[in-house]
């Protein structure tokens, strides 16, 4: 099993094209398989009374809107471009997240992006939904990503119900709550999603405190709705992530910056580029770790056993014809000789042959 490392730069880069492609020489160093950033025309993505979330406060100018938060985050298309050149040339996955169509239209036609993300807000927002799934149907390689923040298990098998209608083959039928409930409850529905779709089980707090994170629902997930699923972390440091990977993430995403205290609205439940690297090299670890599940002695045990193991000696002289018994027989070291589960049976019987005090019974 290999977990899929997406290293979130997201707007990290506070609207600066040069920050951005380090961002990608970060990620590429630390050996994350892709680098992801958000694509969104702030007009589009919000009106001029959304309020900012209280981790977006702390992070950036309080008495701004969101919408004016936004607009200074925001990259030009032609930007994107040059960054999903960048992560070609240093051989790093490039994704981005689209916020409203116009920019899903453009990383799928345009930059021919195949993985898509749709982010947690995005998971009651059914025309959204439908145009992922439309886009990705059209590929061989296309897959969806869905991130889970904010929502009820109810909320997620609607959001899924509504990808199975979007991933079916175009029947004309209009879409309706009825007819995404008929596409999950066939056969092929189902089937379809499973192909495309894994869920990133994630809390949408910035930094999510440890007792709301619930790592075990990216089990429920799998045993729900039969998907591969994963983790969107947004925790402090890298425990989570790696106990997500311990716990057989399919995706491992986390946000990452160049230093936690640049201003912005993610900067602060950000890794910096060495914790970056550690979680890598920690998961990969884990990866290696939950290869093998049958309980077999190692190569390196099995030249173990001679040093730790025990064997059954004799503990003072023993007279070829003596009888074996608790005083002239111990347990030691090394191993290699009788086992120690064959000591009842050796009081049994007699010695064959004379033994030094300390020299393996062989009988």
């Amino acid at each position: 099993m290999k977990t899929l490392i997406i290293a979130e730069a997201g707007v990290n880069h506070n609207g600066d094209e040069a920050m951005a492609h380090q961002l990608i020489e970060v990620a590429s160093a630390a050996g994350a398989d892709v680098v992801k950033f958000q694509t969104f025309k702030a007009d589009l993505l919000a009106t001029a009374e959304a309020p900012k979330a209280t981790y977006q406060k702390r992070g950036s100018q309080a008495e701004e809107s969101q919408l004016q938060m936004l607009r200074q985050l925001e990259l030009d298309y032609a930007v994107f471009r040059r960054l999903r050149d960048e992560c070609d040339r240093r051989g790093i996955g490039f994704m981005s997240t689209a916020f409203e169509s116009r920019s899903l239209k453009f990383l799928v036609e345009e930059l021919g992006v195949e993985q898509l993300k749709i982010p947690s807000g995005e998971i009651t927002n059914a025309p959204f939904l439908l145009e992922h799934a439309a886009a990705v149907r059209k590929s061989e390689k296309g897959r969806l990503i869905l991130s889970t923040g904010m929502a009820t298990l109810g909320e997620v098998e609607s959001a899924l119900s509504a990808l199975a209608f979007g991933l079916l083959a175009e029947s004309g039928e209009p879409p309706s709550s009825e007819a995404f409930e008929a596409a999950w409850g066939c056969r092929e529905g189902r089937e379809a999603v499973r192909a495309k779709v894994t869920l990133l089980h994630c809390t949408t707090d910035y930094p999510t405190p440890f007792d709301d994170v619930r790592l075990p629902v990216m089990q429920s997930y799998r045993q729900a709705f039969g998907v591969r699923a994963g983790y969107s972390d947004h925790t402090q440091g890298v425990a989570i992530a790696l106990a997500a990977a311990a716990l057989g993430a399919d995706v491992v995403e986390k946000h990452f910056t160049l230093d936690r205290n640049l201003p912005g609205p993610d900067h602060m439940a950000s890794l910096e580029p060495d914790e970056l690297r550690q979680m890598v090299v920690g998961i990969r670890a884990i990866e290696q770790a939950l290869q093998e599940s049958v309980k077999v002695p190692s190569k390196a045990e099995m030249a173990n056993r001679k040093v730790a193991r025990k064997s059954l000696v004799a503990a003072r002289a023993i007279k070829k014809g003596e009888r074996f018994d608790t005083l002239n027989v111990a347990v030691s070291r090394p191993g290699g000789g009788m086992s120690p589960f064959l000591y009842w049976r050796l009081l049994d019987g007699s010695a064959t042959r004379d033994y030094q005090a300390g020299e393996l019974i062989c009988e």
